[in-house]
């Protein structure tokens, strides 16, 4: 367990919440084990009918934490509390919400593909910036943005990292509705209450109908190893050490 996650169950909703605001909510590898052990938990509780996932603070999510994945290294991404999250959310087959308010950097936007509804405030922004830092997109995102979006958005998303306002994100069909920053979190909650209310049994059945949950596994593996691989790139290094430095990277000397 770890205090950068709130978990509380109220009403039959799991509520997770992201409680890192000083690191804009950027995630650990102990905040992934704990969002991994909350979401399989869930899974075989009987009292828990839906989850919504939101964020303390000025923003939603800010992605990996750059220094604890660093110094984790590249390794087996599977073996640590990211790769059990992005399994966890290949295999939940719970309603999920997400309340997102501020950016939603990397995982903070992939994690939004797993989402049966997602909700977010005006000022919203979702940013895929993996090929920035001269990685891979990861949590199946490779497979579920461009079906969700298609193949042209997609890759302008991954390629140049252009972030997408809100008001887009509604319209690509990535979000449900848009509201006031400060009806988010009511908003969130009053459609987890309706979801709470339907029958689960139909629910599960018909989430399982629409998605594929092996395929999105098989992809998730793929990419994280791909991601490992990269992470140990001379174009990762650079990326990295320009991030740390505050400059911006200079990729014109790798082929």
């Amino acid at each position: 367990m770890t205090d950068h996650i709130e978990a509380k169950v109220t009403d039959s909703v799991l509520t997770l919440v992201l409680n890192r605001p000083d690191k804009k909510n950027a995630l650990t590898d102990a905040m992934y084990g704990t969002l991994a052990n909350e979401l399989f938990a869930a899974q075989e509780d009987a009292d828990i009918r839906v989850i919504v996932i939101r964020g303390e603070g000025d923003m939603f999510c800010s992605g990996n934490d750059i220094a604890d994945f660093v110094a984790a290294g590249g390794g087996d991404i599977g073996e640590r509390g990211v790769g059990r999250f992005l399994h966890a959310l290949a295999d939940n087959m719970k309603p999920l919400i997400a309340a997102v308010h501020g950016k939603a950097v990397g995982v903070g936007l992939t994690m939004l593909l797993h989402c049966d509804q997602v909700v977010l405030s005006e000022d919203a922004e979702l940013v895929a910036p993996f090929v920035n830092l001269a990685l891979v997109p990861e949590a199946g995102s490779s497979l579920l943005l461009p079906e969700r979006i298609g193949h042209a958005r997609a890759y302008r998303v991954f390629a140049l990292g252009e972030p997408i306002g809100a008001a887009d994100a509604l319209a690509w069909g990535l979000a449900n509705e848009i509201v006031a920053r400060d009806r988010l979190t009511d908003a969130a909650n009053a459609l987890a209450q309706r979801l709470a209310k339907q029958p689960l049994g139909a629910l599960i059945a018909t989430k399982r109908l629409m998605r594929d949950p092996d395929a999105i596994r098989q992809r998730v593996d793929i990419e994280s190893r791909v991601f490992g691989e990269r992470l140990k790139t001379p174009e990762a290094q650079e990326a990295f050490a320009a991030f740390s430095q505050r400059r911006a990277p200079d990729f014109t000397s790798f082929g």
